[in-house]
């Protein structure tokens, strides 16, 4: 079975495939693997690959097989190749985060989300590079080098989750979770060409994800279909007690596929289309999915958040606060990058923090710190705080009008490495996706073809009422049979010939993201043969 041929089926397919005695598990991981081996020194999506794990999973679905179980009794996601945002622990694996400062940690314990997955029958093929922290949108500032869209290779991929993206447009990994604070989830998938999906605060456990803005935060997973993304939504939702925002939802989504929207109302926010910065192959990509909407049966209703242009404000308000917080555990004291030489316990703190931490990361301390000062704590983060309740009530009100809400996710295509290197300028490619981790809302983003002028991916946002994740796949799923797109990248299946501009040992990505290449960037040695969760 070819590897190319393996990676453009869909979950259902993989299954189908292995009920029919098509292909074996064993034979999907190796497919998997073997395109990792192929492609990645281009793209640089994983930073650890878990060859050992991957195996031992596939055998073990196969066994069950020949058991003559079918793969619906094994798991929801059994036989799929799966991987994981490196901010995810998985026992016996590294979890860096992308940054020095926790280069050489090693997972004591597994993430909840993690262990749905394994549960659920998936093959895990290792963890994948990210924005250091979660700190961007374009995963330019990992410590491990850049991550390229294989789209294009001379344009990012999107942030925080870039990898997570990356992996799936380029055919090495079915699915792959990522999680989202701002939009990290939905702006690379669209960026990438892909599905990718933030469910409401609180479907997902986040147990043993590291955390950025603890109430912001939210695991979902990629696909290059809405029924891949259902599937893994299935197989991640669940209450966990470890979690005390997690919430008991039943995980029934993918019975929503084949709804349609016959006779639903669909909000549209016309001042999004209309705002400064929103690329013309947006706005028309955009207006071309609400017709097809509407064509389908689905009623059109303009609503109006008001209060929906300020989330980007409150964010950057709360998060950096959020994130000052979560980040105070990293002291170089317990683990963590640990700077030789220091006088005292004071400057171990100092040196090590300052050379741990990316220009990213230590720029949202700072912003954190002075956020939570005395006197400006009052002026800045108690006001974002009840803007958040606004943005809450806004979009409340809209949903008692509608059931979904259609968005651009990102107002432009995928930019090129270093097009883009003032802070604010990076932080508004965010603008329409920030607003629903404000109020805690799901989301996701969907490809409706390549720009007209970029010739790059173009996605679409559908958003829905929180804890009402099954009408955003209702919708979603509905508006993708109005396109016949390729969801894979160009790369995956012509993968001679292409030299990448980024090795992921050339730390010349630090510089185009505006940091010094940092001493020693290089990735640590996570090999096909030494990488493996136990």
């Amino acid at each position: 079975m070819q590897s190319m041929h393996l990676s453009n089926l869909s979950v259902a397919q993989i299954q189908a495939g292995l009920e029919a005695k098509e292909f074996t598990a064993r034979e999907v991981a190796e497919a998997a693997l073997n395109n990792i081996n192929t492609l990645d020194a281009q793209v640089h999506a994983f930073l650890e690959t878990t060859t050992e794990a991957a195996i031992t999973a596939a055998d073990a679905v196969d066994k069950a097989l020949a058991g003559g179980k079918k793969p619906s009794e094994i798991g929801k996601l059994a036989g799929v190749p799966i991987a994981f945002k490196d901010n995810m622990n998985i026992q016996g694996t590294h979890t860096t985060c992308a940054s020095r400062m926790l280069k050489d940690f090693v997972s004591p314990f597994t993430a909840t989300c993690v262990t749905n997955t394994l549960e659920a029958g998936a093959i895990p093929l290792g963890k994948l590079n990210m924005d250091e922290f979660a700190f961007g949108s374009s995963t330019e500032t990992s410590f491990f080098g850049c991550t390229h869209n294989p789209w294009d290779l001379e344009r990012v991929p999107g942030g925080s989750s870039g990898g997570s993206a990356a992996a799936v447009a380029a055919g090495m990994a079915t699915v792959t979770l990522g999680s989202d604070t701002g939009g990290s989830i939905r702006q690379p998938a669209s960026l990438c060409g892909i599905v990718g999906m933030k469910p409401s605060y609180g479907v997902v456990s986040r147990f043993g994800v590291v955390a950025f803005g603890s109430s912001l935060d939210q695991v979902g997973p990629f696909g290059k279909t809405v029924a891949d993304v259902a599937a893994a939504l299935d197989a991640i939702t669940g209450y966990d007690p470890q979690d005390s925002t997690s919430q008991a939802i039943e995980s029934n989504f993918s019975t929503f596929l084949d709804c349609g929207v016959k006779d639903t109302k669909i909000g549209v926010v016309t001042s999004f289309l209309e705002m400064d910065g929103v690329a013309p192959e947006v706005v028309s990509a955009t207006k071309q999915a609400i017709a097809n909407l509407e064509s389908l049966g689905a009623k059109i209703v303009e609503v109006s958040p008001k209060h929906a242009a300020a989330a980007i404000n409150a964010y950057y308000a709360i998060g950096p606060c959020e994130a000052f917080s979560n980040l105070s555990r990293f002291d170089s004291i317990r683990y963590g990058y640990r700077e030789d030489g220091a006088r005292d316990l004071a400057e171990q703190y100092e040196l090590s923090r300052a050379h741990g931490f990316g220009s990213e990361v230590i720029r949202r301390i700072m912003l954190g710190s002075y956020l939570l000062s005395s006197g400006v704590y009052e002026k800045y983060y108690y006001p974002a705080q009840q803007i958040r309740t606004l943005i809450t009530q806004d979009f409340n009100q809209a949903f008692e009008q509608v059931d979904a809400i259609i968005t651009p996710t990102s107002p432009g295509a995928a930019f090129k490495f270093g097009e883009i290197t003032d802070p604010t300028a990076m932080y508004l490619s965010d603008i329409f996706t920030v607003p629903v981790n404000i109020a805690g809302n799901g989301a996701l983003s969907l490809p409706v073809g390549l720009g007209e002028t970029s010739s790059m991916p173009i996605g679409v946002q559908v958003i829905g009422p929180q804890f009402k994740d099954e009408n955003i796949i209702r919708v979603a799923a509905a508006l993708e049979s109005c396109y016949d797109i390729a969801r894979l990248a160009p790369l995956a299946s012509n993968i001679v010939g292409h030299a990448s501009s980024c090795h992921p040992n050339d730390t010349s990505c630090h510089s185009r993201a505006g940091d010094s290449p940092p001493e020693g960037a290089t990735p640590p040695d996570f090999s096909m043969e030494k990488g493996g969760a136990k």
